[in-house]
């Protein structure tokens, strides 16, 4: 048994309680309890909308014999938390939406599969935007996640990004040691910015989405936020694979990501793209930029300066084509096959249709699936999505014709740090583009990270984002392990909700 107090337990990086596990310095059930614990104290944060503390125990009681019997893999013993969009076996999966109430999927993903092999510990489900739908966890059915980071000064509660905010939270608030998420079209990189976490996005096909709630299916990605580069290389590791149970998987060989972490970079090529200096951008973001830049070319790399013109279309391509999606994908919401069903009297299959979705879908699922419609409806498919299709493919030609010339693409991650609750919930448009610097990526189906790099005047966290060839994932990382080294970013916030 260990004499360390439980909250210096959930400090631990994954590699340090793994390499604590391993030696038997501390058990399985000490760190899961130790993280039960710090789970009910961040009930404040709303980062969990199901905890699951006795199959915590039972796992970590498995993972204890499995480091016995010396056969242990790089994530036993290690508690995670889940998005509420990967489905778990006999554990409430919603996405975080009415329609969904009462839905214990009878399988599991095959993400969550993978880290339960590995030996991972399920503290429970985590908050995010109903059906990943959100710049900001604003539209959960079970109300916002908060920003464990507040304004220095401040009482007032920070947005923690979005859609994977319960994830971002519960890690950054010492409430899971690491966290599952998805990303469509920033969903992971820019709420890690927002919280001082790492957050990577592979490639498009390197996780399978078998068992993910779909939100837009040519995009949706799994990825893991933790506390540090070397962190996620390992639970990445855990998470990926090729599936047969998902069309969209590809079969390659997944790499040692954490043996990728050289720290050498030597020689690489970081690309700057001219098109990401908007306009009004935040001088503190463009000065955490070059401040980038100038780490990256101390550390050996060389800078070169690249064009990605068709940048400025990809935020207007992405909102048509992921409602488009969505609209497809969340018609088999309709109360009859599993979740709500809401049945006016006296109505037909037609009403009973409508009263479900109305009463089941927030605002903002309501407003995407209506533009999606619009824009596959006869006589607007070819204005609008066949259109789109074709700019995301000269976006992607973009991206292709850059990494002819460079290893790594460096940019910010998100265009400010985090808001204050109702700040944009009401301007659709600015919420939006609170993607503008993660979408690009998204749409080529390029891996991304977000590493945190500095604080701005407020004290709040802001982001650095590198960007990499398709399945190159392993260079990425170790960019990102050589800007999180340089930037040597040790904040962390104030345990306000423990009070």
């Amino acid at each position: 048994m260990s004499d360390a107090k439980p909250s210096d337990l959930t400090k631990l990086t994954i590699a340090g309680a793994r390499d604590m596990l391993s030696s038997g310095e501390i058990s399985a059930r000490e760190l899961a309890q130790a993280h039960i614990a710090a789970v009910d104290a961040a009930d404040p944060l709303n980062a969990y909308i199901v905890k699951t503390p006795e199959k915590a125990l039972a796992m970590a009681d498995a993972a204890d014999a499995r480091l016995k019997a010396g056969n242990a893999a790089p994530m036993t013993g290690i508690p995670i938390g889940v998005k509420d969009l990967f489905a778990t076996e006999g554990v409430r999966t919603t996405a975080c939406s009415h329609i969904l109430s009462g839905f214990e999927p009878a399988y599991e993903s095959t993400v969550t599969q993978n880290l339960w092999d590995a030996g991972a510990v399920m503290l429970g489900k985590l908050n995010m935007d109903e059906f990943a739908m959100g710049s900001s966890n604003e539209t959960s059915h079970y109300g916002p996640v908060k920003n464990p980071w507040r304004a220095t000064g401040s009482n007032s509660d920070y947005v923690p990004g979005g859609s994977s905010g319960g994830s971002v939270a519960s890690v950054a608030g010492y409430a899971a040691m690491g966290a599952t998420a998805s990303d469509t079209g920033g969903s992971i990189r820019q709420p890690a910015a927002f919280t001082g976490t790492v957050g990577v996005k592979p490639t498009y096909g390197r996780c399978s989405r078998y068992g993910m709630v779909a939100f837009a299916s040519s995009l949706d990605q799994a990825g893991p936020v933790t506390r540090t580069v070397r962190d996620s290389a390992i639970m990445l590791g855990a998470m990926a694979g090729y599936d047969p149970k998902d069309s969209t998987s590809v079969d390659r060989s997944v790499p040692d990501f954490e043996a990728a972490l050289t720290g050498d970079i030597r020689g690489l090529k970081i690309g700057i793209p001219q098109e990401y200096h908007l306009a009004g951008m935040p001088v503190e973001i463009e000065t955490l930029w070059h401040q980038g830049i100038d780490w990256l070319k101390a550390a050996g790399a060389e800078i070169v300066d690249i064009n990605l013109p068709h940048t400025k279309y990809a935020l207007p391509t992405y909102y048509i084509v992921a409602p488009a999606e969505a609209s497809s994908n969340l018609a088999r919401y309709d109360g009859v096959r599993y979740g709500l069903r809401d049945v006016p009297q006296g109505g037909g299959l037609a009403d009973m249709y409508e009263t479900t979705r109305g009463q089941g879908f927030g605002p903002e699922v309501k407003r995407r699936v209506m533009i999606g419609t619009y824009v596959l409806s006869a006589g607007y498919y070819d204005a609008y999505y066949l259109k789109a299709q074709k700019v995301r493919q000269l976006i992607a030609d973009d991206f292709r014709r850059a990494y002819e010339k460079v290893d790594a693409i460096l940019t910010p991650t998100a265009p400010s740090a985090a808001f204050a609750f109702g700040d944009k919930s009401d301007d659709p448009i600015a919420m939006y583009l609170n993607d503008v610097f993660t979408v690009p990526a998204s749409l080529a189906g390029l891996p991304g990270s977000s590493v945190p790099a500095g604080l701005d005047a407020d004290g709040l966290p802001l982001g650095l984002q590198i960007l990499g060839r398709a399945w190159d994932e392993e260079t990425v990382l170790k960019v990102s392990g050589v800007l999180e080294e340089a930037a040597g970013f040790t904040a962390r916030p104030q345990d306000w909700w423990r009070a």
